[in-house]
């Protein structure tokens, strides 16, 4: 008898746990039809039609003794069960080699927190030499307005804020201070600044390296003192003003 052989399949049974239940009545019945099925006179022309009815004949031999049917279930059992284990170790070789090779792709990729670092420092830097870039721009700016500042200053004074008649409303002037804590003000951003307060009719630098200073004139009274109240309802402004 060949071990390989499924005799419940056979007799076109169902095998494993399914065939182990059937009863001798059910087996008989399927033998029954499945002779009538592969019986030689049935099959003429098939060169191999006594042979697959012998093996009918023996499996449901096999099948309706009741000794050699436990000892075939229980060869089947056994069957079932070592191909159970083989398919577990195939899967726990699978995930070992699934884990190996995760861990050297993971050996050979890049640190994210790394990545991440060197990411950081990188705009870090570009933000630094942003931030010079733009120091530089300013301090150039104030430097080209610095000629003409001079040339204004020699013309616009305290004497002639202080002169007769044809002299400036004192009342129209602020006198404007700030700390130059590397930031700057040229008449021109002075006179962007004020202007949100009223007409600004000129703009004098003064000052000297550590501290700015300027004189700014508004075109009317009430847009200085409007400047003025403005400026000390704010918790924090850069530039100190008075009226001169």
């Amino acid at each position: 008898m060949d071990t390989d052989i499924d005799h419940y399949k056979v007799l076109g049974l169902p095998s494993g746990e399914e065939g182990a239940k059937l009863t001798e009545k059910e087996i008989s019945k399927a033998y029954k039809l499945k002779a009538l099925e592969l019986h030689p006179d049935k099959r003429p022309d098939d060169p191999n039609a006594h042979s697959n009815f012998q093996k009918l004949k023996t499996s449901y031999e096999i099948l309706k003794d009741e000794k050699a049917r436990k000892l075939f279930d229980d060869l089947l059992r056994v069957k079932r069960e070592q191909q159970r284990r083989l398919s577990e170790r195939d899967g726990k070789r699978r995930k070992m080699v699934s884990d190996l090779e995760e861990r050297e792709r993971a050996a050979f990729s890049p640190d994210p927190f790394v990545k991440a670092r060197e990411e950081e420092e990188r705009i870090a830097r570009q933000l630094k030499e942003e931030i010079a870039r733009i120091r530089a721009m300013h301090t150039n700016k104030g430097a080209s307005t610095k000629p003409d500042l001079k040339k204004e200053s020699r013309s616009f004074g305290k004497e002639s804020v202080n002169s007769g008649g044809s002299g400036l409303d004192k009342e129209r002037v602020l006198k404007v201070s700030w700390e130059k804590g590397g930031v700057d003000y040229s008449a021109e951003e002075l006179r962007e600044l004020f202007s949100k307060f009223g007409e600004v009719e000129d703009v004098v630098i003064k000052g000297s390296k550590k501290k700015g200073s300027a004189l700014v004139v508004m075109a009317t009274k009430e847009g200085a003192v409007r400047f003025f109240l403005s400026s000390l309802k704010l918790c924090y402004f850069p530039i100190s003003t008075e009226i001169y």
